[in-house]
């Protein structure tokens, strides 16, 4: 988005920015980003260039702004997400920002996975017995959570993990809150429900979080081997966040517990 710092003052009061001097120059600008979006992916590729890991410079621009969570790459390798679309074939930039999700997707590629290996500290953490829980977000499951398991041995390492995984419905009523998940499901011939979303993860997530309108569907997923909890899950205000954040990590704690119990002593 635009930054406040993207603006700013020239000669007699004329206003300028990064981006409008692009354009002047005959530079392609579709791809907007405010002044300080601009100077992070800038101060990245430089240190990217200069042999740092990628590991290594989100934690120092974590540590830069504040942000007391740890952020870990997926990998420290170069994975593209392309689209194969009734436009061609197009990079994700592309399709989302300067075509905005309007062509129609056939196919979603991660170009690279491959050879990419998940970053050390990431395929760590899914192996620590002592990791309280993994939490899938209500994230787009193709073109946000899509790339993370296409690297080799991820889905394998959330299905093998200590620390139950649950995953949070991106599709409510029938719908996505936002974003052009639902659109593509149906391009890809899924059927835009929670349900299609938990098939989706199945084979590695142990709890399903389902939106309180989707109660109905509960039973049919539960009946697939995965727990599932009916919860509030649109989040308009930051108590709808706190409350959704607590839901998912006493639900986590339940799985937690109920699988100590059936390993027994």
């Amino acid at each position: 988005g635009l930054s406040n710092t993207e603006t700013g003052w020239g000669r007699a009061g004329e206003t300028w920015s990064f981006l409008s001097e692009l354009e002047r120059l005959g530079l392609e600008t579709w791809f907007r980003l405010g002044d300080k979006d601009l100077a992070v992916h800038l101060y990245r590729t430089n240190a990217l260039r200069a042999g740092r890991s990628l590991s290594a410079i989100t934690a120092e621009l974590a540590e830069r702004f504040g942000v007391a969570a740890e952020i870990i790459p997926m990998s420290e390798d170069r994975v593209r997400t392309v689209l194969d679309t009734d436009a061609g074939t197009l990079a994700f930039q592309d399709y989302f920002v300067r075509r905005r999700c309007e062509p129609a997707v056939s196919r979603i590629l991660f170009e690279g996975a491959e050879r990419a290996q998940p970053s050390a500290r990431f395929a760590d953490l899914l192996q620590k017995r002592e990791l309280g829980g993994i939490v899938i977000c209500p994230s787009n499951p193709f073109l946000s959570i899509g790339p993370i398991l296409s690297l080799t041995g991820v889905a394998d390492a959330l299905a093998r993990a200590a620390a139950p995984v649950v995953a949070i419905t991106p599709i409510v009523g029938g719908d996505a809150i936002k974003g052009p998940t639902a659109k593509i499901m149906r391009e890809l011939g899924l059927a835009v429900s929670p349900a299609a979303v938990a098939e989706h993860y199945r084979s590695f997530i142990d709890g399903f979080i389902v939106d309180a309108a989707d109660e109905s569907l509960a039973p049919s997923i539960a009946a697939s081997g995965v727990a599932v909890k009916v919860a509030n899950t649109v989040m308009r205000t930051q108590a709808d966040r706190i409350a959704l954040a607590r839901t998912t990590v006493d639900f986590v704690a339940a799985l937690r517990a109920d699988r100590s119990r059936t390993a027994g002593p």
